[in-house]
C-alpha cells in the first residue's frame, strides 16, 4: 500500500508562524525532505521534532524524485518542506508532487505562511485580483519583455526578487510602467519588517541612498486601471479588425470596449465620416 506525501508550509520567518497540524505532520511524518537540513532542523528542534530528514533542492531534485518516489510506494509518509513558506511556490517540488500523482500516491497540502499573499494582504494594493510571477528575470533585457508582457494586467503583479537586484529592477518597473504605485515588502515577519510604498522612482531613491539592501523582498505593483491608450482614428481600427476576418459589428463592438466606450457612440462616429 503507497504512502503519503504531505506539502507542508513552514514559517517565513517568525518561528511561532506555523499552524497545529503542520507541526503534528511533522512528528508523525516518517521522513522530512527539505531544501536545506540544517535549516529545517533548527525549525524541528524549536518544536522538538526529532525525525530524519533529507535534502531535497534545485541541484539533486531530479534524483531524489525518483528515490522518493520508490520510498512512497513501500509506504514511507513523507513530509516535504521548503526552506520558508509553501513548497513548489518559486521552490523544488513539483517533480516530486508530479510523480506521486502519476503513482497514484495520495497528496496531502497542509496549507499555511506565503510570502507573497502576505505581502499583498498588507500592501494597501487592490487584492481583488493579483498575478504571482516568481522571480523578475536577472537579464535586463528579459527582465523588461517580462513587464512589457504584464503591462495591461488587470491585477496587482506580485514577484520575489533578490536584494542586490531591487534597485535595477525598480528602474524597469519605472520604465515599463511608469508612476504606478509599488510597494516593496522587505523581511516579512522578521525582527527588521518593513513597506516601502510609492512610486518605483520614490521607492528606489529610498533604496539607493542605502550602503545595502539586505533580506528577503517581495515586489508588489499595481494593476493596469484601463485599456490601453490607441490614437488610431475609430474607422482605421474598425477597418483592420474587419480585414482580419471579423465581421463588422463585432469590429465595433471590439473597438468600443477597447476604448471604454459604448456600441452606439463608435458607429455614430462613424456614420459622421
Amino acid at each position: 500500500m503507497p504512502g503519503l506525501l504531505y506539502v507542508v508550509a513552514t514559517p517565513i520567518g517568525n518561528l511561532e508562524d506555523i499552524t497545529y497540524r503542520a507541526v503534528r505532520v511533522l512528528g508523525e511524518a516518517d521522513l522530512i525532505a527539505c531544501e536545506d537540513t540544517r535549516q529545517t532542523r533548527k525549525l524541528l528542534d524549536h518544536y522538538g521534532i526529532q525525525k530524519p530528514a533529507i535534502s531535497y533542492h534545485e541541484h539533486n531534485e531530479m534524483e531524489r524524485t525518483a528515490e522518493l518516489t520508490a520510498r512512497l510506494l513501500s509506504g514511507t509518509v513523507i513530509a516535504l518542506v521548503s526552506d520558508a513558506g509553501m513548497p513548489l511556490v518559486s521552490d523544488p517540488g513539483y517533480r516530486l508532487v508530479k510523480a506521486a500523482v502519476e503513482n497514484g500516491i495520495p497528496v496531502q497540502p497542509v496549507p499555511g505562511p506565503s510570502a507573497a499573499l502576505a505581502a499583498l494582504a498588507a500592501s494597501g494594493l487592490p487584492s481583488d485580483a493579483f498575478h504571482f510571477g516568481g522571480f523578475l528575470p536577472s537579464k535586463p533585457g528579459q527582465r523588461i519583455k517580462a513587464l512589457e508582457a504584464l503591462a495591461d494586467e488587470p491585477a496587482t503583479l506580485i514577484f520575489y526578487e533578490a536584494p542586490h537586484r531591487i534597485v535595477e529592477s525598480l528602474e524597469a518597473v519605472e520604465q515599463v510602467l511608469g508612476a504606478r504605485p509599488v510597494v516593496v515588502a522587505r523581511e516579512l515577519t522578521k525582527i527588521h519588517e518593513e513597506f516601502l510604498r510609492g512610486t518605483a522612482a520614490q521607492v528606489r531613491a529610498q533604496l539607493a541612498e542605502r550602503d545595502a539592501v539586505k533580506g528577503e523582498i517581495t515586489l508588489l505593483i499595481a494593476k493596469a486601471t484601463g485599456p490601453p491608450p490607441d490614437d488610431t482614428p475609430l474607422d482605421e481600427a474598425v477597418d483592420a479588425l474587419m480585414r482580419d476576418g471579423t465581421p463588422r459589428m463585432d469590429a465595433i463592438k471590439q473597438v468600443a470596449r477597447r476604448r471604454g466606450l459604448s456600441k452606439r457612440e463608435v458607429y455614430d462616429r462613424l456614420l459622421q465620416k
